[in-house]
């Protein structure tokens, strides 16, 4: 403030620094001229000592009152030695010359002296705004970072916190962190209920030993509200501990989910395959060596049926049910997965004997039958099971589910919903059958098969009207194979198509040699009919072979038209409209 007013903006403050620097200068002026006058005028030593010491000793205060105006500096400077300066040399007396020629140069080291000042009070005003604009600026990023933060001291106790800190501790403000040890802030949550005892003990020791060791760690803590942090410790310069922590429970429950994906199957909440393993793996790794487990793979009856009849939605629903019948029993040494589809395992950690794991069997059969309503469906469960019984020592978990699957395949080929225990006979029949499979992949490769014809005898003409082309297989070592044997092979195998094909060449071909009122008939399977190819394999035979389309009948089962009506009934239009004969096989 001033006299007379207050400083609002630049023009006032330049007013006033005019009218000072006006004042300034007659104050200046009349000390000089009193100098002046006493030492050049009246040439009294006593009066030349008097002002001397007024003006000097006035000069002087200049470089501590003035230091902020350069300008009021110079004036001073300028009116009080100019006045005294031009008074000693204008005696005209040599040592008052060399006075006067000696005290200008005082002048200077007044301007220099305030200049100094001046500097190194505004570089102390800036640094200490810079300083406040720097701690300004950390407080702000400190507090509104995402993590929370702590400093520690040499002595262990809090120097700095933010406020995320400060909410996590149920404290106020960061101020309140202040002086408080890892061991007092841990106990707050302790005290809160969020944190147990015994976790409170393992953060602290944790992050200490973090702290001692100089290194960085990673501690993750689970609070009793569902949250978790994970807390991290390193050691900063100056013996400052820095420990921050962040709320991860995101991160975790996406982490969880992701494991739960991985791990279980998404619709019915069961292990998957790959988590099946890794139970029964550890399961079989620990205990006795000797002692005996089971394994059963179970499969729903029929189930393809509900998915292509009702829809995949009510397929889902059926497998739900029965998880949820199965899950009752899991536990207690129990472990049952979905392994796929409709396909279910069950595994039994500890066995007595055959008879103990009929027992169970047999109860799970007996909890798994019954209806269920499926979106008002109502459904029957039925189902089959093939089971293995081993010591641990003597298998490994793919072992048993190959064994398993051998056991299944034996129960559905006895007719279903039942279940049966593996036999070493099972074994080699499967090999039997694997062995079989690639003699057949073999001949139809090479061409090994042969086409026979079964006359079809007119009842009012007594004459061949038509034959009917058969398949068959003479294999090297076991001689004829019956097409009921080979053919389900084919179709599993999903190499019927192409012995169909050759069957179609074949018959054709020979047709094309017969009496023109004689005609051939063609078996298809209903996967031929589920390839619009189908119907280009016909015209290629006839188109080779030179056949008419109407000596050619082609035999369609009913299992082809059960499958997709609406693209079996397209495909036989096809053929009719190709001019080919279409008759039902039973």
């Amino acid at each position: 403030h001033r006299s007379g007013g207050e400083i609002r903006d630049a023009a006032d403050a330049t007013r006033w620094e005019r009218e000072y620097i006006l004042k300034g200068s007659l104050q200046g002026l009349l000390l000089g001229l009193f100098c002046f006058i006493s030492i050049y005028v009246y040439s009294d030593s006593y009066a030349e000592i008097g002002a001397l010491a007024i003006t000097l000793g006035s000069l002087v205060t200049v470089v501590g009152r003035n230091y902020g105006s350069p300008r009021m500096v110079m004036i001073f400077a300028v009116t009080f030695v100019g006045p005294i300066a031009a008074a000693l040399i204008l005696r005209v007396d040599i040592p008052y010359v060399v006075l006067g020629l000696l005290i200008i140069p005082f002048m200077f080291i007044i301007k220099g002296s305030a200049d100094h000042v001046r500097n190194v009070l505004f570089s102390a005003v800036v640094g200490h705004k810079q300083a406040r604009q720097l701690a300004q600026r950390f407080n702000r990023a400190l507090n509104t970072m995402s993590h929370g933060l702590v400093m520690l001291g040499p002595d262990g106790k809090v120097v700095v916190g933010n406020a995320e800190a400060a909410h996590l501790m149920s404290l106020k403000s960061p101020d309140q962190l202040l002086g408080r040890s890892i061991h007092s802030l841990l106990m707050r949550g302790v005290a809160g209920g969020m944190l147990a005892p015994k976790d409170c003990r393992y953060v602290e020791a944790q992050l200490t030993r973090a702290l001692r060791e100089g290194r960085d760690r990673k501690v993750l803590v689970s609070f009793s509200n569902g949250q978790h942090f994970e807390f991290s410790a390193r050691e900063g310069s100056q013996d400052l501990g820095v420990i921050t922590f962040e709320d991860v429970t995101a991160r975790v429950e996406a982490e969880e989910k992701i494991r739960f994906m991985a791990r279980y199957d998404n619709l019915t909440g069961l292990p998957n395959r790959a988590y099946f393993h890794e139970l029964v793996g550890e399961l079989m790794a620990s205990g006795d060596r000797d002692r005996l487990c089971g394994l059963a793979v179970v499969d729903l009856d029929d189930f393809k049926s509900v998915n292509d009849t009702l829809g995949h939605p009510v397929g889902d629903g059926l497998i739900y049910a029965v998880a949820e019948r199965l899950a009752a029993i899991a536990g207690q040494g129990i472990t049952v997965s979905r392994f796929g589809g409709d396909e279910f395992m069950i595994f039994f950690d500890r066995i007595e004997d055959e008879s103990h794991l009929s027992g169970l069997l047999d109860l799970i059969f007996a909890d798994l039958q019954g209806e269920v309503d499926v979106a008002g469906h109502g459904l029957r469960i039925q189902a089959s099971a093939g089971a293995v019984l081993s010591k641990v020592e003597d298998t490994d978990v793919d072992a048993m589910i190959v064994k398993a699957d051998l056991a299944l395949y034996k129960a559905k080929e006895l007719g279903k919903n039942n279940w049966r225990l593996f036999e070493a006979s099972m074994d080699a029949a499967f090999r039997n059958r694997q062995l079989m499979k690639a003699d057949l992949r073999s001949a139809v490769e090479s061409k090994g098969l042969r086409v026979v014809y079964q006359p079809i005898v007119s009842m009012s003409t007594m004459r061949i009207a038509s034959c009917e082309a058969l398949c068959r297989w003479d294999h090297p070592d076991l001689g004829p194979i019956s097409p009921s044997i080979f053919i389900p092979l084919a179709e599993e195998m999903g190499i019927i198509s192409e012995i169909s094909t050759f069957v179609l060449q074949a018959a054709c071909a020979e047709c094309a040699k017969w009496p023109d009122q004689t005609s051939v008939s063609v078996n298809l399977s209903a996967k031929d009919f589920r390839n619009h190819d189908v119907i280009q394999k016909v015209r290629d035979a006839l188109a080779a072979s030179g056949l008419a389309a109407g000596r050619l009948e082609i035999e369609v089962t009913e299992t082809a038209l059960l499958d997709d009506k609406s693209l079996t009934r397209q495909y036989i239009e096809e053929l009719k409209q190709l001019g080919v004969r279409i008759a039902l096989d039973d």
